[in-house]
């Protein structure tokens, strides 16, 4: 099976469990494959965890999952060491964070405290316990399910840790047709534990090495820096785009590309990933009443194609 039956495998599997929802899985993929990490923000019910445990077992990837709670503390993810008798030495015992694929549920009822304990992970894919710095699985991977800020027990996630994050997806409510599949067909959960892995890490490492071969022509990068300086101008954010903002940009862009069957980056896969990509990392400036994913496609009509 080549690189492209393999992708389109993925998808309709994951398709089975998030039932109506082909572009947001899409994304999931080209999240993953582009090596970033995934922020899922909806209200509770609509699929966000299935979606993280589909997405671990599919890529066939070391799975473990946090439930994020007010008194999570940083040594509950990396780990402690405990003395052991027997040895007449301290043992470190490693934390959940030492998987391939860590399921960070809902993130932001953790305080800021813990949920800054993941930045170094997440950037630098290691962790520091008690002044040793240790390595994490590779590859490693944070998707993070996140409930509305407006819910009450929840904490704004800090900007720096939203910038880690390479995308942000919202599921929704399903439409009316997949609903009656949700409610005839069997129990998602019980869908899960049936889904075969269709890559490895091996397999998954060489798929993301192609992502980064796939070409970006001279005006794509200027369509590309043309965006992000609109971002900076002031007319639509209060701040705008980090320049690691803008390699995450080209990175989903790639990683989109690919999916398609493609060995450039096209004007459309940057704009179909634009929102996903930077909304979290921007704030709407004025009081057009748009949220900062209107505020982006209303950037996007505006900044001319190369």
């Amino acid at each position: 099976m080549d690189a492209q039956q393999t992708l389109k495998a993925i998808r309709d599997q994951l398709n089975t469990v998030i039932v109506g929802k082909p572009d947001q899985v899409q994304d999931c993929v080209a999240c993953l494959l582009a090596g970033g990490h995934l922020l899922i923000d909806d209200v509770p019910g609509v699929g966000k965890t299935t979606l993280a445990h589909a997405l671990a077992r599919t890529f066939g990837l070391q799975f473990s999952r946090v439930q994020f709670t007010s008194d999570l503390m940083p040594s509950d993810l990396s780990g402690v060491s405990v003395y052991e008798r027997g040895k007449e030495a301290f043992v470190f015992h490693p934390g959940p964070i030492f998987a391939q694929v860590l399921l960070a549920d809902e993130i932001n009822r953790a305080s800021p405290k813990t949920q800054s304990a993941l930045l170094e992970a997440m950037e630098e894919k290691q962790v520091t316990v008690e002044g040793e710095t240790r390595a994490l699985p590779e590859p490693f991977f944070v998707i993070a399910t996140q409930n509305p800020m407006d819910q009450i027990g929840t904490y704004a996630l800090p900007e720096s840790q939203l910038d880690r994050f390479l995308m942000r997806i919202s599921l929704g409510y399903p439409d009316r047709a997949a609903e009656r599949e949700l409610l005839q067909g069997n129990d998602r959960r019980t869908l899960l534990d049936t889904l075969p892995s269709l890559l490895d890490a091996g397999s998954l490492r060489a798929l993301q090495q192609q992502v980064l071969a796939v070409h970006a022509a001279g005006p794509l990068l200027d369509y590309v820096q043309d965006l992000i300086a609109a971002t900076r101008g002031g007319q639509w954010f209060l701040q705008g785009l980090s320049p690691r903002a803008g390699i995450a940009v080209l990175r989903a862009a790639k990683a989109l590309a690919f999916l398609s069957g493609r060995d450039y980056v096209a004007p459309d896969d940057v704009q179909a990933i634009l929102p996903q990509t930077i909304a979290h990392r921007l704030i709407p400036v004025g009081d057009a009443g748009r949220g900062a994913e209107e505020q982006v496609r209303a950037m996007l009509a505006a900044v001319p194609l190369p």
